[in-house]
């Protein structure tokens, strides 16, 4: 059996999610497909963006820096989607369109400095660890309203909505309770008003439940086996 391209799965994906954003009453051309193109080098990540994906999400920064320097994202706008540390931050502001992983509030608040030393406002959202797990980070469900009002005052943040992702389950159809809670605290907090805080977006859905994420609610899936094929990666090196 012949393994598919990048551009058909990328076409597969799209396929999928207008359906599923018909089958929940939605406009497909609301939904961004964001490329997790993490192991994947700057000429696969060129196939992505000729395929026609929306974005590009890296999870580690410095692979993101290596394939920056190389123009793999030219054509799209880049995300980070990775847990991001602190000291590292100023690598990535300004360079990202959009930060997913705001997990925490001293995070957010270095973002700002960083932000405000390069004299721009950078775009983020809020993760939210939607199951509670010991083991991912984010904020809690019910410290959203509080992470909002400590972003009010950061002026060169600007929050534009939440990130999640769900507990590893069997199937896609599993998450959808997670990914209904996520749309109902978004929903809940679109009626607040913070300073720096437009609540545009949910970023949820990879690829193995991004479907059901469209369904919920989802303005952004973040797909990387769906578009890339499985991942391979590199052995580490004996020292």
């Amino acid at each position: 059996m012949l393994s598919m391209t990048i551009a058909e799965n990328v076409a597969i994906a799209k396929k999928n999610i207008a359906a599923a954003a018909l089958r929940a009453g939605r406009d497909p051309g609301e939904i961004l497909l964001v490329a997790a193109s993490k192991t994947n080098g700057a000429d696969r990540v060129r196939e992505a963006i000729a395929a026609g994906v929306d974005a590009c999400g890296e999870n580690r920064v410095q692979e993101m820096l290596e394939k920056a320097a190389l123009g793999a994202y030219e054509g799209a706008p880049l995300h980070f989607i990775g847990h991001l540390q602190r000291n590292k931050v100023k690598h990535v502001v300004g360079l990202v369109s959009l930060i997913h992983s705001v997990d925490t509030l001293e995070l957010l608040r270095q973002i700002d400095r960083a932000a405000a030393q390069k004299g721009l406002v950078q775009d983020v959202l809020l993760e939210i660890n939607i199951g509670a797990e010991a083991s991912k980070s984010g904020f809690a469900p019910e410290d959203l309203p509080a992470a909002l009002a400590a972003a009010a005052p950061l002026s060169n943040i600007r929050v534009r909505g939440l990130m999640a992702v769900p507990p590893i389950c069997a199937s896609g159809e599993e998450n959808r309770r997670y990914f209904e809670r996520i749309q109902q605290l978004f929903v809940d907090n679109c009626e607040k008003k913070y300073d720096n805080v437009r609540m545009d977006f949910m970023s949820m859905g990879m690829s193995g439940d991004y479907e059901t994420a469209v369904e919920c609610g989802a303005h952004m899936v973040r797909l990387g086996t769906a578009i890339f094929g499985e991942r391979h990666y590199p052995e580490k090196q004996a020292t």
